[in-house]
């Protein structure tokens, strides 16, 4: 597995993290700014989010993006239970 991120990951990783701080439309911002789908861009986040070298790259927003993934999977079990 690689240690380092691919232009394409660090792009992905400063999006999410800038994301906070616009307004508008978040697809539209990923088509324009990523050139994807945002089921790919979301497809890539999620594996994205579970390697060592995203973690090391920025800790806190793929901490937070863990947990609120975590936290929405939660959220459908006790829905479907």
């Amino acid at each position: 597995m690689s240690t380092s991120l691919s232009e394409r990951e660090r792009a992905i990783l400063a999006f999410e993290a800038a994301w906070g701080a616009h307004g508008g439309a978040k697809e539209e911002a990923i088509r324009a700014e990523l050139a994807m789908t945002p089921a790919r861009y979301y497809q890539l986040l999620g594996r994205l989010i579970d390697t060592e070298a995203a973690l090391a790259a920025d800790p806190l927003l793929v901490k937070r993006l863990r947990r609120l993934r975590d936290e929405r999977e939660a959220a459908r079990l006790r829905v479907t239970s």
